[in-house]
């Protein structure tokens, strides 16, 4: 009995505390569905400043054995929201957490989409048809602007401006203003037709875009007659993590290359994103310098920086964003007689403000609003150099040392009521502000729109859901039309195909650039029209779209989609009447495009696969007065993209191609003095891109590859535009031939 007395003492001695712990516990329980009502397995449920936790069963269902206090439980998952949920803990009992809803989160999976939407929605609901480049298609592209990664994409053109170094875009036919580009739903300001902001955004900082063809005036106003594209950028989750990441990119220019900065492409970013208890801090920096001029490509030196700060709670995400541009363009060139060279810089700065919130009051209603600010110029600098004496100095021609500024300010705020199951409604106002001075620009113009809006997207059957919509317009300038209405309706046909139909009006006003642009020197001759005519169109477009039911070894997606787009007064450049040696702006009086798509995609285990064709024509009024010309004008394109990893050395495989089949353009040319209709053509021409990317191991990535692998570099034109500083006739500049680049990430992460 001696010998077992320890034992005994031990055991009386800590029995109290045992039995005082097991009396100091609880149990917490609950369960989590997805917003389609559907449970939600996986889902992390974390204590807060606690080592207690669990991971919810396959029915959404979770238990957590836990001592008695007050905690935050955080519900987090791949692809959703986070969320959190104060609890009290009580000593031995059973608390039942209210059921928690994970809303899908479009900025992590790349099968959701926002533009035009209510809310975040899978693809497969969406009453639009929109065309998504995923996070994975940017990063395996290695881009170092986000021209490189439209390049691709069925209905996307570009031409360069080697005189001004911008590009154009044209999309299914329908080019310049007419293309709304967005920065997460908030207009981007240009100047003029080409979209020069989209490469002035920090491609590292995109997370995936959505492009949707066809008119969205309803939801996005003026410049959304031919379709939008809208840059989603990488958002926080709501969790606990710190990012640190940075790249380098070096890339020749055809065959010439000078490390770090001279001939080629050379890219350098970094940037940090932190995120705790519902905040989030983060800043990017990038260093973009090009240089082809020995290919005839004005050399190219870029800064971009962009900042964040957000706050995220179950009901409120409130962020806001700044964006800035610092870029310079050098165009050379030698005058030998005078022994001189003269150099002209573009100068252009963009500083853009956004403040926006979601703001989630219940389940049936919630809003949105979003407010810029954006200032944006571009200074030309022109200098002498004497090549003897080495003497520099300003030159005092006309144009030679102007300034264009531009600002706009924007404001759109919508409500989303969800009235029953059946019936959501979404009203929203809009104010756009536009302004612009300078010494090419007459006087200091403005432009303000105001809109209302109303639509409302209802549940007919089942398998029948319709979208109707209108928008009220009050422009300072123009007369708007009394109302533009839309209408898009989705109908499943079965569990896998969907038919989607769309009609819409559009309405663009011209912009200060049409109206009060005058420049004259050496090389251009522009005057702005202020008797120009509004923009209106009529479009309808329809699609059929196919897909497997979800398989771990095959799921395959096709589309067929066809569009008709109707525009009168379409703004366009033309000869002055009163002088055929000047350039103007005029009014086509009937123009119109039309067309068709098949898309398809297919992932196999590794493999993913794309392949599409597209077949668009144009028509003009310019047919009708030249009985020799055809009527509709069409041309081809082929597109498709391979993506192979191999998983047994961490290597991912890509190539990207596009046939662009012959381009036709009809123009108005001046032969003799006279006015004449021409139709001109672009040649066809072939890109692709070959990558390689190297996980070295969980923080670096090694990539290299080829880009234009067809060594395209000028595709030749019929244009009888010729001799001036931005003519179309001849060569028309398409890229600086086959490159070769390796750049390295570094990513560091800790949760």
């Amino acid at each position: 009995m001696i010998k077992y007395l320890p034992l005994l003492l031990i055991y009386i001695f800590f029995s109290p505390c045992r039995s005082s712990a097991q009396g100091m516990y609880g149990k917490i329980q609950g369960q989590v569905t997805t917003s389609d009502n559907k449970p939600a397995a996986g889902v992390t449920v974390e204590v807060l400043n606690s080592p207690y936790g669990a991971v919810t069963r396959t029915d959404g269902k979770y238990i957590i054995n836990i001592k008695t206090g007050k905690y935050t439980l955080q519900f987090k998952a791949l692809g959703m929201v986070s969320k959190q949920q104060l609890v009290t803990v009580t000593t031995n009992n059973i608390i039942d957490v209210p059921e928690v809803k994970l809303e899908i989160t479009s900025f992590q999976l790349k099968d959701v989409v926002v533009t035009g939407q209510y809310a975040p929605q899978s693809l497969k609901n969406s009453v639009y048809m929109v065309r998504t480049i995923t996070a994975e298609q940017i990063r395996l592209r290695n881009p170092a602007k986000i021209q490189d990664v439209l390049t691709d994409q069925l209905g996307i053109r570009f031409t360069n401006d080697l005189t001004l170094g911008t590009s154009s875009i044209t999309l299914q036919g329908v080019a310049g203003q007419r293309v709304k580009i967005l920065l997460d739903g908030v207009p981007l300001l240009d100047r003029g037709d080409t979209r020069e902001s989209l490469n002035q955004i920090d491609v590292n900082t995109i997370d995936h875009i959505e492009i949707v063809d066809g008119p969205m005036s309803v939801s996005y106003g003026s410049d959304a007659l031919g379709g939008v594209i809208n840059l989603i950028t990488k958002k926080g989750t709501g969790g606990e993590n710190l990012r640190v990441y940075g790249r380098v990119q070096e890339e020749t220019a055809g065959k010439k290359y000078k490390a770090f900065n001279g001939a080629g492409t050379h890219h350098e970013n970094v940037g940090i994103n932190w995120e705790h208890k519902g905040w989030q801090l983060g800043g990017n920096i990038t260093r973009n310098n090009f240089n082809g001029a020995s290919l005839g490509w004005i050399p190219k030196d870029q800064y971009l920086g962009d900042a964040v700060v957000g706050y995220r709670t179950n009901n409120l995400h409130l962020w806001y964003r700044f964006d800035g541009t610092d870029e310079s363009l050098l165009n050379s060139r030698i005058n030998t007689g005078a022994n001189t060279q003269i150099d002209q810089k573009y100068l252009t700065n963009r500083w853009m403000h956004q403040l926006q919130a979601d703001w989630q009051l219940n389940d049936k209603l919630s809003f949105n609003g979003a407010a810029s600010y954006t200032d944006y110029s571009r200074r030309t600098q022109t200098t002498s150099l004497n090549l003897l004496t080495g003497d520099r100095r300003l030159t005092l021609g006309v144009g030679e040392q102007d300034q264009s500024i531009f600002d706009t300010k924007f404001f759109r705020g919508t409500a989303q009521y969800k009235v029953n199951d059946k019936v959501s409604i979404q009203p929203g106002v809009e104010i756009n502000l536009t302004g612009s001075s300078g010494a090419r620009i007459s006087g200091t113009p403005t432009i303000n729109d105001y809109a209302f809006f109303v639509s409302s997207e209802i549940l007919l059957t089942p398998a029948i859901s319709i979208r109707p919509g209108a928008r009220f317009n009050k422009n300072s300038v123009y007369d708007a039309p009394p109302v533009i209405p839309s209408f898009n309706t989705k109908i499943k046909l079965s569990g896998s195909v969907d038919l989607r139909l769309a009609y819409a009006r559009g309405f663009r006003a011209p912009a200060l650039r049409e109206l009060y642009f005058n420049f004259f020197d050496a090389s251009h001759s522009i005057i702005g029209n202020d008797k120009l005519k509004a923009e209106y169109s009529h479009s309808t477009n329809g699609s059929l779209t196919w897909q497997t039911a979800n398989s771990d070894a095959l799921k395959v997606r096709s589309s067929a989609g066809a569009f008709y787009n109707y525009f009168d007064n379409l703004i366009t450049t033309g000869f002055d009447p009163a002088n055929p040696t000047v350039t103007t702006y005029i009014n086509i009086a009937k123009y119109k495009t039309t067309g068709g798509t098949f898309e398809n995609t297919f992932n196999f285990k590794n493999v993913q696969a794309k392949l599409g064709f597209s077949y668009t024509g144009i028509y003009n009024e310019f047919t009708e007065d030249a009985q020799s010309l055809p009527g509709f004008t069409w041309y081809p394109e082929i597109n498709t993209n391979l993506l192979y990893s191999i998983k047994a050395i961490k290597t991912e495989v890509s190539l990207f191609y596009k046939y662009n089949g012959k381009l036709p353009t009809y123009e108005l040319i001046n032969v003799g003095g006279v006015p004449t209709i021409n139709l001109a053509q672009r040649s066809a021409f072939h890109t692709g891109d070959l990558t390689i990317n190297k996980y070295i191991n969980k923080v670096i990535t090694l990539s290299g590859g080829v880009k234009n692998i067809f060594n395209v570099t000028n595709v030749f034109n019929t244009s009888g535009n010729l001799g001036g500083a931005h003519s179309t006739g001849g060569p028309v500049p398409m890229g600086y031939g086959r490159s070769y680049f390796l750049g390295l990430t570094f990513q560091y992460n800790k949760n």
